[in-house]
């Protein structure tokens, strides 16, 4: 099969033919219908995260067709699927407790095993798959597994976020725009911030409805037009300029979800602590989905009640993967890419 290969930090990835992955007894191989690109493809691209070595196949944002089933298997050849970053074991306390996502056994296709950036991809543990609806098309699902999901779960399983509140989004990439657009359909009052013009006004033709471009006022602009500060904030970077806004930007008792990845020289950071004291904040910190909670963001996503095509802003081939992985260098424009052709 013709995957996209990590075989230098902060270099173009290799497109090579390599042998088709087994099939897991517990899993499934599936052909790869669209796979997303993803900031945290980017950040084991540049040599920050700690798990992506070289030799590694990235790409754990992936919708796909069953091609093979193993013995152990709960879905068969033919279905088409997605994933979540996180394949939980299902038996450790963790996982007992409904909280598969910080499961102490994950397999993580992507990041330590071989990933979607290729034709094919081995899926292990296929109680954490879901069945793609037949109204959802393949390259919005791609984006589930990561940037929507986690998204998803901040909100919903981690802030509480209520409708009438008022949720500040800093940063407009992918989590960030779901983030929007989900807190949009829970009935909450948007207001996103990045330092692009041209993802603002993206976000407001979206019917978000406020937009704030970064600056050192970020947080007093926010809680000017939300009449005393959010209730709830996301940071979707993972950077401590965003990370203390996000802190500022509340009201008392508000609540702060750091969604963005914090590694590499980010990993530990300033932060105002004073703001948390003062305004008697909550912090959650927030990583993927569990599985269980897939039947109602696939319902709120298949009623109607959100549009997550939006996200999508081009669909490219896998040649042009590291492309897309250099352009998170830099401030990126709106939408997000997903790899859709891996025959070239």
């Amino acid at each position: 099969m013709r995957a996209a290969i990590l075989r230098d930090y902060n270099a173009p990835l290799s497109i090579e033919d390599v042998p088709d992955p087994a099939c897991p007894p517990d899993g499934v191989v599936l052909r790869t219908i669209a796979c997303g690109v993803c900031r945290s493809d980017w950040h084991g691209w540049v040599g920050e995260h700690n798990r992506v070595k070289p030799g590694q196949i990235g790409g754990h944002e992936y919708c796909g067709e069953v091609i093979e089933a193993g013995p152990d298997a709960q879905f068969a050849v033919g279905d088409t699927l997605v994933a979540p970053f996180i394949l939980a074991c299902g038996t450790c306390p963790q996982c007992r407790s409904g909280h598969q996502n910080t499961c102490l056994d994950q397999r993580l296709p992507g990041f330590i095993e071989p990933g979607a950036f290729a034709e094919y991809v081995a899926v292990p543990r296929d109680h954490n798959l879901a069945r793609l609806p037949e109204t959802l098309s393949a390259t919005v699902a791609a984006g589930l597994g990561c940037r929507v999901t986690t998204s998803w779960h901040a909100l919903t399983g981690r802030a509480a976020l209520q409708g009438g509140e008022w949720l500040a989004v800093h940063g407009t990439g992918g989590i960030g725009l779901s983030a929007a657009l989900l807190g949009r359909a829970l009935g909450a009052h948007v207001v996103v911030v990045d330092v692009v013009q041209e993802k603002l006004d993206h976000a407001l033709s979206l019917g978000i409805d406020a937009a704030v471009l970064a600056d050192d006022d970020t947080a007093a602009r926010i809680r000017e037009i939300t009449g005393g500060g959010a209730h709830v904030s996301v940071e979707a970077l993972g950077i401590p300029v965003t990370v203390n806004a996000s802190l500022r930007c509340l009201r008392p008792l508000g609540r702060h979800v750091q969604v963005g990845l914090p590694t590499g020289h980010t990993a530990q950071m300033e932060v105002d602590m004073a703001a948390v004291y003062q305004g008697n904040l909550a912090l959650y910190g927030t990583r993927g989905m569990p599985s269980w909670r897939y039947p109602s963001l696939l319902d709120m996503i298949t009623s109607g009640k959100v549009d997550m095509s939006p996200l999508i802003a081009r669909e490219v081939a896998l040649s042009d993967t590291s492309a897309e992985l250099a352009a998170f260098n830099g401030p990126t424009p709106p939408g997000v890419a997903v790899i859709t052709d891996f025959g070239r």
